[in-house]
């Protein structure tokens, strides 16, 4: 992947952990200039892990100020904005709707959907401006397929594919790719800990998934690199599905 990305300056959120990481570190790999973005203050080991191309950024994707000094931050640093990926997100609570709380869907929605709403509403003027770009938005299989107990966190996933489908119509003429990235079960601190406490779960998702394992950050921040390169050039509006077939079954 090396010099795919050269010189180009990219924007990932939630890059202090996770999927975010993996995203980050591709990005930073192919040759980017990468602003790490994430409200724990996790962006920071991010950024000395990555080194001098990488500068970190605390932002909390909810707000509008944060969200516009994130991508003036890129802007100052490297001079422009070429790839934008809205990563940040949570699962929020697991209950059935019936004992749900209108707190957690307001949060879920607010971090997961409002989080690259405003990202986008911000950063698709300074693409416009720059010529064009790449936007890769985080949504997951749980917009394609029910997670029981799971449903603010699948609605607000599923209004990330269907955001960025629109987005890609609007602004394909002005030279602006938008596509999303569908994990399956990744690798991530939730997930390891998952593991430590229910193994049987995360062996249940193995068996179901044709390739046998879940997947690793860094396999997200490949399709990331793909979907940020003139590799491809010709694919806007789509949803990738990254999850080693889980819901091929």
């Amino acid at each position: 992947m090396a010099g795919k990305l050269e010189g180009k300056v990219a924007v990932v959120t939630g890059a202090g952990s996770g999927i975010g990481v993996g995203i980050a570190q591709a990005l930073y790999d192919a040759g980017a200039n990468v602003v790490a973005v994430d409200i724990t203050g996790s962006q920071e080991q991010t950024a000395k892990q990555l080194g001098d191309r990488c500068l970190p950024v605390h932002a909390d994707v909810t707000k509008s100020a944060d969200v516009q000094a994130m991508l003036a931050a890129a802007v100052e640093k490297f001079g422009r904005l070429d790839i934008l990926c809205n990563n940040a997100g949570i699962d929020g609570e697991a209950a059935p709707i019936g004992d749900n709380t209108e707190e957690n869907y307001d949060r879920v929605m607010a971090v997961n959907a409002k989080g690259v709403w405003l990202g986008m509403r911000y950063g698709v003027p300074i693409l416009v401006d720059g010529g064009g770009g790449s936007i890769i938005n985080t949504a997951s299989v749980a917009a394609m397929v029910a997670f029981p107990t799971l449903t603010p966190y699948c609605a607000s996933k599923g209004a990330v594919v269907m955001m960025t489908k629109t987005v890609a119509a609007e602004y394909a003429k002005a030279g602006i790719r938008a596509n999303c990235i569908c994990p399956g079960v990744t690798n991530t601190p939730l997930v390891a800990e998952m593991a430590q406490t229910s193994p049987e779960i995360i062996d249940g998702i193995k068996t179901l998934t044709p390739l046998g394992r879940i997947a690793e950050p860094i396999e997200m921040g490949k399709a990331a690199v793909f979907l940020a390169s003139d590799d491809s050039a010709f694919i806007t509006g789509t949803a990738i599905v990254v999850d080693g077939g889980y819901i091929t079954l």
